[in-house]
């Protein structure tokens, strides 16, 4: 298992092995990440590898490729919304690693894992659909840089742990594990 740095650097670069990529967050909120999930624990799988046949050679699909896919319709909600294309890649590649039919334990779906009570308030009927599922994410991702004063930090904190979480800590990143290290992550692939 490796922590968060070197795990983002394993899954920017693309390999010639072959593997599906778990993720796992430890209740004092560390997130390790794994292509051997250990027995046991709640592992998620993350990435899911994608084996091809073309002219006999088996081709991976890599997190650049998914990245790649999705880029145009990331570009067009980022315009639509006035976001920086950065900021909805990073929340994308940490919700769901680029992919559109992720389902998390707690209910979230979709590329920027929407919430059921999310997706409807943004009108989103189908949170598998690539395209509603990240014009409701980077919608309500404005929405909540506007609540927080374009303020970064607590709009990332809020789309992981909802505003109401933001608030009751008088506008400050809640002190949850798991959102601390959200947080951190997001920034963290926004500033690469």
């Amino acid at each position: 298992m490796k922590k968060i740095g070197i795990c983002l650097l394993f899954l920017t670069m693309t390999s010639a092995s072959l593997a599906d990529v778990y993720k796992y967050v430890a209740p004092d909120g560390s997130v390790y990440y794994t292509d051997e999930p250990k027995k046991g624990l709640p592992y998620k799988r993350i990435i899911k590898t994608t084996i091809r046949k073309y002219k006999s050679k088996r081709v991976r699909t890599s997190l650049a490729a998914k990245k790649k896919k999705y880029s145009a319709i990331i570009a067009k909600a980022a315009s639509k919304y006035q976001l920086d294309e950065k900021l909805l890649h990073a929340v994308i590649q940490t919700e769901s690693a680029y992919n559109p039919a992720a389902v998390s334990p707690k209910g979230a779906v979709g590329l920027m894992q929407l919430m059921p009570e999310t997706a409807k308030r943004y009108g989103v009927k189908n949170r598998k659909d690539a395209w509603q599922n990240i014009e409701g994410g980077a919608r309500y991702l404005k929405d909540l840089l506007t609540m927080f004063n374009s303020n970064l930090k607590l709009a990332v904190a809020s789309y992981n742990a909802g505003e109401g979480a933001v608030m009751k800590y008088n506008n400050k990143i809640p002190p949850y594990p798991e959102t601390q290290n959200y947080v951190k992550q997001v920034l963290a692939l926004y500033r690469q």
